[in-house]
């Protein structure tokens, strides 16, 4: 597939490798300039593009920025995206940590279905849950022990399923969470988030993962964030140990 990436952070710059390695054509626009992207591509043969480039022609388009940053995006993006691209969503709120405050997410609007609304697109809701070290250390083949699962949720069956595929191609077992309502299951903090679980155990967190508890979900992930910043010295360095707050 021709796959294209927004963001070349820790999430976006692996992920990126990893469909290349599975033998997809990749591009890849960040916020800064294509020469910062000079490295990469030398390393991956990913092609640096601009994020108005980065939507055309692709059959996956993956946004891999902090979610406080999609209202940076150009309102119009996807006008340019063929019809039937797939959009996946791979960020995560961290208020207080990272991101200004969102009050539709507050007031309890799933994070994926604000990407959706301020982009006026349908949103696949994927590879958020897994810290960008386990990402890069721990894909396996299919069928092996201990093969790590990912949840994709979504309101549409067939890119769920496009999804899914890549998931298995990178070293990952992965499940269908639900619809994009559903996907408050794999938000930080929620049982489903980060937690390297097998099939059946992420079947068993996304299942048990109760609604009324989503605050307290998110102000657990807030808590550890600001943890792992304070002993990393850094929201930098705490992204490159934890990989949490920073996809």
């Amino acid at each position: 597939m021709n796959i294209g990436i927004i963001g070349s952070g820790h999430i976006g710059s692996l992920l990126a490798k990893l469909f290349i390695s599975a033998g997809h054509q990749v591009s890849i626009a960040n916020s800064r300039s294509l020469q910062l992207l000079a490295t990469l591509a030398a390393e991956t043969g990913v092609m640096p593009a601009t994020v108005e480039q980065v939507v055309v022609d692709k059959h996956v388009v993956v946004i891999a920025i902090p979610e406080g940053s999609i209202i940076n995006l150009p309102r119009d993006l996807f006008n340019r995206a063929a019809a039937g691209t797939i959009v996946v969503d791979t960020g995560n709120y961290y208020p207080e940590v990272r991101d200004a405050q969102i009050a539709e997410i507050d007031n309890g609007l799933t994070e994926s279905g604000w990407v959706s609304q301020k982009l006026s697109i349908p949103i696949v809701k994927a590879f958020n849950n897994i810290t960008a070290w386990s990402l890069e250390t721990r894909g396996l083949p299919p069928g092996a022990p201990g093969r790590v699962c990912l949840s994709v949720a979504g309101d549409n069956t067939n890119d769920k399923r496009v999804i899914l595929e890549l998931i298995d191609q990178i070293g990952f077992d992965g499940i269908d969470a639900g619809t994009l309502a559903d996907s408050w299951r794999q938000q930080p903090g929620a049982p489903a988030y980060c937690r390297d679980l097998d099939v059946s155990a992420m079947t068993t967190a996304l299942k048990y993962a109760e609604y009324t508890n989503i605050l307290q979900y998110r102000m657990n992930a807030m808590t550890e964030a600001k943890r792992a910043v304070e002993e990393a010295g850094s929201l930098a360095a705490a992204v490159a140990n934890s990989g949490k707050p920073g996809r």
